[in-house]
This record gives C-alpha cells, structure tokens and sequence, in this order.
C-alpha cells in the first residue's frame, strides 16, 4: 500500500527567498504572482484610478494627493538620512514662486518654467540649509519650520513677487488629463527610484549615517556632503510638486508656504508609514481623499479627521503600510514533507 503524502504549511516568501529580500527563486507562476502582486496594484492604482474617477471634482483630488504624495516621499528620503524636516512648505513655496515668477514676468512657458523651479528651486533650498547641516535633532526641523515662514512675512512686508495678492493669470496646462498624468508617473518614479537608491551601496551610507554618523566619519565618509546632495534630490521633488501646483492653479500667492503644505504630508507619512516610501504615498492617498469627503462637514471635518488619525495612530503605531506588509508576508501554502 503507497505510503500516504504528508504535508508541512509553510509561508510562500521563505520557500522563494534566496539569501536576500530582493533575490528570489520562483518555480511557479503562482510564486511570480506572489512577488509581482503588491508591486503591480500601485501602479495599475496609480494609472488607472484618473480614468474611472474622471476629470471632475474627484479627479482634482487626485491630482492633490499626488503632488502631497511627492511631499511625503520627499520628507521621507530625508529622514533615511536621520534629518527630520518640518519645512516641505519650504521647498514647495520655493518651487511655487520660481515657476510662477519667470512665467509671470517673463512670460516663459511651463515646459521651461517647471524644470527650472524643480533644479534651480533645489539650489535655493539647499543653499539655505547646508549652513545648519551641523545642527542636530530638534534644532534642524525649528530652522526647516521657521523659514518657509520667513519667507511668507518677506514676502506680505516688501510686496515682493505680488505681496499679497499673489501672481495672477500663470500658463495652464493644456489639459487636466496632462497634468494629472505627469504627477502620476512622477509619483511612480520617485516612489520605485527611491526604493532602489536606498538599497544600493549609496542607500547603505545614508541609512549608516542615520544610525551612528561618527561611525561612518571614521570610516573616512563626509557625512555633510551625502547630507547636502540628500536635501538636494529631496528639495527637487518638493519644488517640482510646488510647480506643478503652480500651473495647475494658475496662481501662486503666500499660501504657498502654508503650514498645511508641511503638515498633511507629515500626517500621510506617520499614518502610512515610514521607511520604504510606499508607506508614505499610501498615507497621503487616504488622508487626502478623506479629508476632502469630510469638507461639507465644515467646522466639524477637522475634529472627525483628528480622531481618525488618533485611531489610526493608537491601532498602528507601525503604519498602515508595515501592518499590510507583514500579514502578506505571513501568506501559507502546504508543502510535501
């Protein structure tokens, strides 16, 4: 009589794992499904939730959650570095005024306007705060939190740059469906680059220099100079988010610098996540969306939204992302002993 077949459960991502979190062996295509899942649903997400939701109210709120998304993984490509920012107001206000400003007076079109806020607004913000690279903890977020409101009060005093009426009548796009789909893959871009720089050997000094920097000083590294190139690519992505605002609005005045611009993306990262980006877009894609189904709510939207983020927080410590993120991972199959 043939002997009965006995069985073992086993997780699926052990049984594929080879020696890393990013090598696998696959057999299967049901294994290939498995690694393949949670990579390709943000990106059909991404693309395709513009095209059901239409151009309508809804599809500006998407255009919002992508450039607040664009903030969120900013803030957190800095804190892989150990720098906490409290100052993305600061890089979209930038982004904002430099793209509004040349197309207003110069009347340069957005194609140029753009690209210029996101590389030379990056060169602004950098320049700022290279000075206070040396500056630890709480200190660096006070100075990242009080310029962008410095640069609010310059701006109403001297009536600089339309004071307080702001530029008026800037470029628009020439769709809706174009600016909503550049954000789109910019979001995409950032989200899977990012991922990828933090797991080459330049992510490894970053996130070496965030956990002991003095250690990695000895090793011979100028730690400031990783810092500074750090800011720049995160101050890129915040002033390209600025730009895009710009044009889209076809305004850009003081509220560019608004606490809000560094708040809600703060909020989506500590609800999402932080640590691997996909936490931060995911949270930015819930608080967004929500906070504009609670606007009718008027007075009230702001205690509901509060609460949900207490509840979310006090539930999740970890982030939505990381808790999703371990139950997929716990996924069983039965194996033959």
């Amino acid at each position: 009589m043939a002997e009965a077949i006995k069985y073992r459960k086993e997780r699926i991502d052990r049984g594929i794992k080879a020696r890393s979190d990013t090598i696998y062996m696959l057999s299967s295509y049901r294994e290939l499904l498995y690694i393949l899942f949670p990579r390709v649903l943000p990106i059909s997400f991404l693309l395709l939730s513009p095209i059901f939701i239409g151009g309508g109210y809804w599809g500006k709120v998407i255009f919002y959650s992508c450039t607040f998304a664009l903030l969120a993984l900013s803030w957190d490509l800095l804190a892989s570095v150990g720098l906490i920012s409290l100052g993305q107001a600061l890089f979209f206000g930038v982004g904002s005024y430099v793209a509004g400003g040349f197309n207003f007076y110069f009347k340069w079109p957005l194609f140029l306007t753009i690209p210029l806020a996101t590389f030379g607004g990056a060169l602004i913000c950098t320049f700022l705060l290279v000075p206070v690279l040396r500056l630890r903890g709480v200190y660096f977020s006070m100075v990242t939190l009080i310029l962008p409101l410095l640069f609010d009060h310059l701006i109403e005093t001297l009536e600089i740059l339309g004071g307080t009426h702001g530029l008026l009548s800037l470029s628009p796009f020439p769709s809706h469906w174009m600016a909503v789909y550049i954000a789109v893959v910019s979001v995409i871009l950032c989200l899977f680059g990012f991922r990828r720089l933090l797991h080459e050997d330049y992510g490894f000094v970053l996130r070496g220099i965030r956990e002991d920097d003095r250690v990695v000083m000895a090793g011979g590294i100028n730690i400031y100079w990783y810092k500074a190139q750090t800011i720049f690519i995160a101050a890129m992505v915040g002033c390209f988010a600025g730009a895009l605002m710009t044009h889209y609005y076809q305004f850009v005045g003081r509220s560019a610098f608004a606490l809000d611009n560094t708040i809600l993306p703060l909020a989506g990262v500590v609800l999402g996540g932080s640590g691997n980006f996909a936490g931060s877009v995911l949270g930015t894609f819930i608080l967004v969306p929500l906070s504009e189904a609670l606007r009718a709510l008027g007075g009230l939207r702001m205690a509901l939204y509060s609460l949900i983020l207490i509840i979310a927080l006090a539930t999740l410590p970890e982030g939505i992302f990381h808790y999703l993120e371990r139950k997929y991972h716990q996924f069983e199959r039965m194996v033959s002993i």
